[in-house]
């Protein structure tokens, strides 16, 4: 079979908007160059779209036109290496899927250990989140969660009492070892996040979880979030003002 056929072939078994690159590809002749220029050639005839430098997929077409791939595909070689997860979807990426907001962002945020410089990526900018906590596939849904915590300012579209009260729907409805899971990782992030989590906790009634939020915090530091006690009676306990 030629390289060009063994591609066409190989791509069709893919589903669309999976990314992938040369380096999926495995001919007998493992030729690099030929392998390129068969995929740069589907490209101009439109069977595939090119994502980026390297990198390209089997659009979706709707009546609207061809669809993007999903985020976690676009960065997928930012969340995983050698089968490990090193990374995961966070800030923007997250906002809407947790009914935080309803605006969609071009700005793909991933939290990762060690971060490097935001970049573009075809429409998109890729930028990054220090995660002190080590990162699994069983944390990550709290992760997201303390992350939309610690930055609820700048949740877009929102407000942060609006923020707050879908944040405790939220909680609500976690298991109990969630919730505990969800204290220990925060004991990793700054002081405001684990008084804003405190105050959501006891205002759910999970007064045996904040212990120890409240003894990693400053008792005479304050933290600024108008409007909060509307939702949080117990925000000025937690020094929220």
């Amino acid at each position: 079979m030629k390289v060009s056929e063994y591609i066409l072939f190989t791509i069709g078994k893919l589903p669309k908007g999976f990314i992938f690159t040369y380096t999926d590809f495995n001919t007998e002749q493992n030729n690099k160059e030929a392998i390129i220029k068969a995929l740069n050639r589907l490209v101009a005839s439109g069977k595939i779209e090119k994502l980026s430098k390297g990198k390209f997929y089997k659009p979706e077409t709707t009546p609207f036109g061809k669809l993007q791939p999903k985020q976690s595909q676009i960065v997928k070689d930012l969340l995983e290496t050698n089968g490990k997860v090193t990374g995961y979807l966070t800030g923007f990426s997250i906002y809407n899927q947790l009914g935080l907001t309803t605006q969609i962002s071009n700005t793909i945020q991933v939290g990762k250990n060690v971060v490097r410089p935001k970049f573009k990526r075809e429409r998109y900018t890729i930028s990054f989140i220090k995660q002190k906590n080590t990162i699994t596939k069983e944390n990550i849904p709290m992760l997201q969660l303390l992350d939309a915590i610690r930055y609820i300012k700048k949740i877009p579209d929102t407000t942060i009492i609006s923020a707050c009260k879908r944040l405790l729907a939220i909680i609500n409805k976690m298991s109990q070892k969630d919730k505990k899971t969800l204290v220990r990782l925060a004991l990793k992030y700054p002081p405001a996040t684990r008084a804003l989590l405190g105050a959501l906790l006891e205002t759910t009634q999970n007064y045996n979880l904040t212990e120890a939020l409240r003894k990693s915090l400053n008792p005479i530091t304050t933290y600024k979030l108008s409007g909060v006690n509307s939702v949080l009676p117990v925000a000025e306990k937690w020094n929220i003002k």
